[in-house]
């Protein structure tokens, strides 16, 4: 017997090679789309935090310009859905007790939905003010 007669040149791949790499490319497929779609989870998420960050600070804005600061906590909820949380509380007065002025600590606080919990995000500050507008003589 010839050497051709026992080895057939064979033409095209086997349906298990054709199934092996079918198998590979759909994994691999699979692995980028997930983490394409990872990404656009973390970038949609960064968006709200810059864009409440904008929003935090702009309210930051609010409060510090107003005439008159008091010591307060409110909290409001916005059409858009969000809730705006106002802190103005007194911070080391045993220090400033002499003083003519009292340091203000101011937080603004934006709480919003997020998927399956809720996302936050606080701006903190502080004003030195006179007595009188902190609302003590």
């Amino acid at each position: 017997m010839s050497a051709t007669g026992i080895f057939r040149r064979s033409e095209g791949f086997t349906l298990l090679e054709v199934v092996v790499a079918f198998v590979i490319l759909a994994s691999a497929v699979v692995v980028i789309l997930q983490l394409f779609s990872a990404d656009l989870r973390i970038l949609s998420r960064s968006e709200d935090y810059i864009w409440m960050s904008a929003e935090a600070q702009a309210k930051m804005r609010e409060v510090l310009d107003s005439e008159e600061l008091k010591v307060s906590v409110s909290s409001e909820t916005v059409p858009e859905g969000y809730v705006v949380e106002t802190t103005i509380s007194k911070v080391f007065e045993t220090r400033t007790r002499e003083l003519p002025l009292e340091l203000l600590e101011i937080a603004v606080k934006f709480t919003w939905p997020g998927g399956a919990s809720q996302r936050s995000i606080t701006v903190r500050t502080m004003k030195m003010v006179k007595k009188e507008q902190a609302g003590r003589m």
